[in-house]
C-alpha cells in the first residue's frame, strides 16, 4: 500500500477495484535493470496489459514479450519498436506469426516441429528460440509440460530451423511463474548450455538465452529481494558459458506489476453454515471469475487487509459472489479475519496487480468486469 493508492481509496470507489501505482512499476523495472544490468528486459505483457503501463514501460526502454498478435498491437500501439517485441507464446496460429512479422516483430517463440514449420511459411528468415522443459519445483504458479521441449529435441529443431532458413538464434526457458528458490536458475541455465554446446558442434552458434520470468511478487510468504536471483543467475551463467557470455533476456511480468497494485473488495456478506461451523464464511464482491483466477488450489494468497475494522479476529473461508461453488478462494490457507467484518466493509487485497484483470471474466453472472485505475 503506497500513500498515492491510500489516498486514492480514501474516497472510496466503487467496488471491485484495481489500483496501481506507476510509481512502484516504475522503481521495479529500474531496479531489474540495475540489478541484472547485462539482460535486456523484455516485459511479459500478459501480466497487466493496461496502456499506462505499457505506455511508462516504453518511455523507459523496455522491451515487450507478447503472448498474442492483440499484445504485439497492443506494444506498438504504446510506441515500442517492433525490434524490440518478442512473440514469445509457442502457439500461435500462422495468420497471427504473418500479421506480426508484416509489422515487423522477427524474433519468435516455438518448441515443436509443426510451429516450426509454420514460422518459416510466415516468418521467413526470422530470429527463432527453441523453449526447453526445466523444473518447476519452487514455484506457486507452476507451468507444467504444456510449453517447451526435451533437450535432444530442441537440438535437432534448432539444427532444422537453420536448414529452414530460419535464424537459429536462442534457446528459453521458464521455471515456473512466482518462483520463489533463485537456484531454479542455476539449474536451468546448466541444461542450456548443455544444448549450446551440443548445437556448436553441428556449426550453429546460438547467440541469445532467455532466462524467463518467474520473479516473484510480495503476497503472503517472504521472499528474496530480487538481488538474490540476479546473483544467483550471474554466477551460474559465468560458470557454464564462462568469458563468452550470450545475449540475455528476461521477461518479468508479475515482479515488475504485481506489488503496485491493490484490489478493494466490498463484503457482501458473513455467514456461518452452522451452529458448530468453527469458520466463518465471507462473501466479497470479486472472485475467480472476476480476476481472481490465481486463487485455483489456493496456489497465489494474497495479503489481505481489512479497511477501518480491527479488534479479536478468527478463522474464515473467503468466497466469491458467483453463484459457482467453484468460487470460493481460501478454504484450508488459514485466513483470519476481524470478527467485526460485516457486510459493506471493504477489504484489501495487496500486491494484485499482476494477472487480475485480465483474468477477470465478461459478465458472468452479470457482474461488470474489474475496474481499473492507474495513478
Amino acid at each position: 500500500m503506497t500513500p498515492k493508492i491510500e489516498r486514492f481509496l480514501a474516497d472510496r470507489p466503487p467496488t471491485p477495484c484495481l489500483v496501481v501505482d506507476l510509481d512502484v512499476v516504475r522503481n521495479r523495472y529500474q531496479t531489474l535493470k540495475r540489478e541484472l544490468p547485462v539482460a535486456d528486459v523484455y516485459y511479459a505483457v500478459k501480466a497487466n496489459p493496461a496502456r499506462p503501463v505499457l505506455d511508462l514501460l516504453v518511455g523507459l526502454g523496455s522491451c515487450f514479450d507478447a503472448a498474442s498478435l492483440q499484445e504485439v498491437e497492443a506494444c506498438l500501439a504504446s510506441g515500442a519498436k517492433p525490434k524490440a517485441i518478442s512473440y514469445g507464446n509457442t502457439v500461435k496460429k500462422e495468420a497471427d506469426i504473418a500479421g506480426a512479422f508484416a509489422k515487423g516483430v522477427d524474433l519468435y517463440a516455438f518448441d515443436s516441429a509443426e510451429e516450426l514449420e509454420k514460422l518459416a511459411r510466415a516468418a521467413p528468415g526470422a530470429r527463432v528460440y527453441c523453449r526447453i522443459i526445466t523444473s518447476n519445483g519452487g514455484a506457486q504458479w507452476p507451468l507444467s509440460r504444456k510449453f517447451g521441449c526435451d533437450l535432444d529435441m530442441a537440438r535437432d529443431l534448432m539444427i532444422r530451423a537453420r536448414t529452414l532458413g530460419l535464424d537459429a538464434y536462442g534457446l528459453s526457458f521458464h521455471v515456473g511463474s512466482q518462483q520463489t528458490d533463485p537456484m531454479q536458475w542455476d539449474v536451468a541455465i546448466g541444461r542450456a548450455a548443455m544444448v549450446f554446446s551440443d548445437l556448436r558442434h553441428h556449426g550453429i552458434e546460438v547467440k541469445m538465452l532467455n532466462l524467463g520470468g518467474g520473479f516473484p511478487a510480495h503476497y503472503r510468504e517472504d521472499i528474496p529481494e530480487f538481488g538474490a536471483f540476479a546473483d544467483t543467475i550471474m554466477k551460474a551463467m559465468t560458470r557454464h558459458f564462462g568469458n563468452a557470455l550470450p545475449e540475455m533476456i528476461i521477461e518479468p511480468g508479475r515482479s515488475v506489476v504485481g506489488d503496485a497494485g491493490v484490489l478493494e473488495s466490498e463484503v457482501v456478506l458473513v455467514a456461518k453454515r452452522g451452529y458448530k461451523d468453527a469458520s466463518r464464511w465471507v462473501y466479497l464482491d470479486v472472485g475467480k471469475f472476476g480476476g481472481l483466477a490465481e486463487t485455483m488450489d489456493e496456489a497465489i494468497q494474497y495479503r489481505i487487509r481489512a479497511a477501518g475494522v480491527g479488534g479479536r479476529s478468527s478463522r474464515v473461508v473467503i468466497a466469491g459472489p458467483t453463484c459457482d461453488s467453484v468460487d470460493t478462494l481460501y478454504e484450508k490457507a488459514g485466513y483470519r479475519l476481524p470478527d467485526a467484518l460485516k457486510a459493506g466493509d471493504r477489504l484489501r487485497l495487496m500486491s494484485a496487480g499482476a494477472y487480475t484483470t485480465t483474468y477477470a471474466s465478461i459478465g458472468f453472472n452479470g457482474f461488470a468486469p474489474l475496474r481499473e485505475h492507474y495513478i
